[in-house]
């Protein structure tokens, strides 16, 4: 009995643990340890070491993701079982990864060292990659978003997130090694010191400089009820709010906002609507205080018909930013020809949002370029770093909402700090209802508004120049390190 728990049992375990190194735990050390033990435990059979790795996978997403049930069973009113149903589909075809992984490294079980030192970093980090691009890429709870304040943190600058998770499972393959051979491994014991060394090293390392005057922002935090939030009798209580919430950062005492930015979808109504209304009113008080926003808006271009989720710039200039990276099955229906007209979880006009060009520049606010995203694009590193160097300050704008008190906010605002870190950019998150946040070019929390009520986040900030390595070179020196762990490990394994 013993055995078959080891076997079957820990490793779901093992996963559900390892989802308290992410936001809001914290504590970092634990999924390295759980990958460790699960490694130490794994069987030498394929079959049994996919099933095996699933097994981690479905306790580790199952666990981290639970959140999704939320906007389905609340805000789609789907039943309950239902949601529970999607979520848990959700989390088994994430657990194909690490099973994929398990299944691999038994199948390649020549040398023990490099399958541990070697092949399972560079496995792991391939595994995540794809993850985070298969059928639009999911890449939530990487394994180096649990490390953003370790020591490994402060490698993320040069190889990205995925290169602190391959670190992360480096350290996990010595760890187990060294459980294996009682601590007689010289190669496992000078990763697991130097690793966290390197990292603690790099951390005050200043990638990026200084660039023109700091910013006086404003993060607006309206806390509108998901529920209320389309329905066209509270519109106008809607906007006035926001409005006189604005209006207090440009006329408060010893504070003057420059910058002020709203929540993703903070107007309930399409561009077009309010445009000669509230729009053009919002556009001459802003005018009169010497202040730009950045205003979350949906978009119906009536030329073409096509729904946009944008970004406005209401200031000198203007400026529409349009979501890249849509969600499926949230704002756009993948295979409508066979699946139909299932899109019932937003309360917008039955159509499918449309993604903007790929390739928009960024918004020009005050002489500074800014960079935006709309919701979950900040879960992509690599869209996100498209519009750098130009951009001198990351702007993000989300409605959190869909997720309830969950998981969700708190690990998406970790995601964007990590954005903050790899880029060495300040990154500024205005959301519906939390977690609001000003981040600085280390990915540290300048200030932050409580959820579930109206708020306001005040903080100076200084747009920067310059580039990271990773920003110049993105994640092809992290993928051809994979690639060549892979060719050594295989090398080592034909000696052996």
């Amino acid at each position: 009995m013993n055995g078959v728990l080891a076997r079957w049992l820990l490793p779901p375990l093992l996963g559900a643990v390892s989802v308290a190194g992410f936001a809001p735990f914290g504590l970092h050390p634990l999924p390295v340890a759980a990958l460790a033990l699960w490694l130490l435990w794994r069987p030498q059979g394929v079959r049994a070491a996919f099933l095996h790795g699933w097994l981690f996978g479905l306790g580790l997403f199952g666990a981290g993701v639970s959140w999704v049930h939320v906007s389905i069973h609340v805000f789609g009113h789907s039943p309950l079982p239902v949601a529970i149903a999607v979520a848990a589909l959700l989390a088994a075809f994430l657990a194909l990864f690490p099973a994929a992984v398990a299944a691999l490294l038994a199948w390649w079980r020549r040398s023990e060292a490099a399958s541990l030192l070697l092949l399972f970093p560079a496995l792991w980090l391939l595994a995540e990659w794809l993850r985070g691009r298969l059928f639009t890429g999911f890449p939530w709870l990487s394994l180096g978003y649990s490390q953003i304040d370790g020591p490994l943190a402060g490698m993320a600058p040069l190889v990205g997130v995925y290169g602190v998770g391959m670190a992360a499972a480096a350290l996990a393959g010595a760890l187990a090694l060294l459980l294996r051979r009682a601590g007689r491994s010289p190669m496992a014991w000078a990763l697991v010191l130097l690793l966290p060394l390197l990292g603690t090293l790099l951390r005050p390392v200043e990638w990026t400089e200084t660039d023109g005057e700091p910013l006086r922002v404003s993060l607006i935090q309206g806390n509108i009820p998901q529920e209320r939030k389309w329905q066209p009798e509270e519109r106008l209580a809607t906007l006035e709010r926001y409005l006189l919430m604005t209006r207090n950062e440009w006329r408060a005492p010893g504070w003057h906002a420059q910058l002020v930015v709203w929540p993703e979808t903070a107007i309930p109504a399409f561009l077009h609507e309010v445009a000669d209304s509230f729009l053009a009113q919002l556009r001459r008080e802003a005018a009169a205080a010497d202040s730009d926003l950045l205003v979350g808006i949906p978009v119906l271009d009536r030329e073409d018909w096509r729904y946009y989720n944008g970004v406005l710039h209401v200031g000198a200039g203007g400026g529409v930013y349009y979501k890249r990276h849509l969600v499926p099955f949230g704002e756009y229906l993948p295979l409508r020809r066979w699946l139909g007209d299932l899109l019932a979880v937003m309360p917008l006009p039955v159509a499918d949002f449309s993604a903007g060009d790929p390739q928009q520049p960024p918004l020009q606010v005050r002489g500074v370029a800014v960079g935006p995203s709309v919701c979950y694009e900040i879960i992509f590193p690599e869209e996100v770093r498209q519009m750098l160097p130009e951009a001198g300050l990351l702007v993000n704008v989300s409605n959190d909402a869909w997720f309830g008190a969950s998981l969700g906010p708190p690990q998406h605002l970790e995601m964007a700090r990590m954005r903050a870190l790899e880029t060495g950019r300040p990154l500024l998150r205005a959301t519906n209802t939390g977690i609001t946040a000003v981040i600085d070019h280390h990915g540290r929390i300048l200030g932050r508004a409580p959820q579930f009520e109206p708020a306001v986040v005040r903080e100076t900030i200084q747009p920067r120049r310059g580039a990271t390595p990773y920003v110049q070179l993105g994640e092809l020196p992290v993928l051809a390190l994979a690639l060549a762990l892979v060719g050594v490990a295989l090398r080592r394994g034909r000696r052996a």
